[in-house]
């Protein structure tokens, strides 16, 4: 059931909340790097960086340093963002302590009580645990179908309603994965530049600018620096969400299974 809902979210992850997120993210990181990273104050007369200065070293990084910084807040962002969303569909309490207690009501056939603890559960789980109990309400009021298409029934209702639910849990997450790919490749491209520079200055003729050298191998560090520890987070978080993800995605198959492996037992 989860791989099945997991296309939709695919489809879905780059709307008009992405989009604007990375925009504001990368005008903020020009701003940041320009009037902070490049304030006076954090350099020589001759235009190096203070000792020390940190923003004044960032600053060497080149251009490619602003596209970082948004980047790196962009996974910020959407990692506080996500971690909102999959908490709130966890519910009131425990996953599995929520399970056992409609397991329990489902074998004492008190359906009632079990939709009355989905109601103070709440969250994604919960939503798909009610609407498999409705539906298995009413299959037991059906006296038409055969027990095995009751199953299927039940069945079906729990795998569209997980399919509704699933979509707003992995959104965003595509964006976090691209971003661990891209980071580390936009900060390769910094490093290269950041290299070209150092060795046009070992090459120049007579005795080499230290001041040149000393840029280009600055950048080149600066933009692998900041791109690995921005794809380092975006990895860290997207394997926390997805494991988070995944332990919702167990509980909706468990209760899935239960529902209709005691519908099948009370109905025989």
């Amino acid at each position: 059931m989860a791989q099945s809902a997991a296309k939709p979210a695919k489809k879905t992850s780059m709307d008009g909340l992405g989009i604007i997120v990375i925009a504001v993210n990368l005008v903020i990181g020009i701003l940041f790097y320009k009037f902070v990273c490049g304030n006076p104050d954090n350099f020589k007369a001759n235009g190096d960086p203070k000792e020390g200065n940190f923003l004044g070293i960032v600053f060497k990084g080149g251009f490619i340093v602003p596209v970082l910084f948004a980047l790196f807040l962009t996974v910020l962002v959407f990692a506080f963002e996500r971690l909102l969303t999959i908490s709130k569909a966890k519910g009131n309490g425990s996953i599995q302590s929520f399970l056992q207690k409609v397991k329990y009501h489902l074998a004492n056939k008190d359906i009632d009580a079990a939709l009355k603890e989905c109601d103070r559960q709440k969250g994604s789980v919960a939503n798909v645990v009610q609407a498999g109990l409705h539906k298995y309400a009413e299959m037991k009021s059906d006296t038409d179908a055969t027990t095995e298409q009751k199953v299927i029934n039940i069945s079906k209702e729990i795998e569209e309603a997980t399919a509704l639910e699933m979509p707003a849990l992995e959104k965003h997450l595509p964006i976090l994965a691209t971003i661990a790919s891209i980071g580390t490749l936009i900060a390769l491209l910094g490093t290269v530049l950041g290299m070209i520079r150092a060795f046009a200055a070992l090459a120049s003729e007579g005795t080499p600018d230290p001041s040149a050298l000393s840029a280009g191998i600055s950048e080149a560090l600066v933009n692998t620096a900041i791109g690995i520890g921005t794809s380092a987070f975006a990895i860290i978080f997207y394997n926390i969400f997805t494991g988070m993800i995944d332990k919702l995605t167990y509980g909706i198959d468990e209760m899935g299974f239960s529902i209709t492996q005691t519908f099948s037992a009370q109905e025989k």
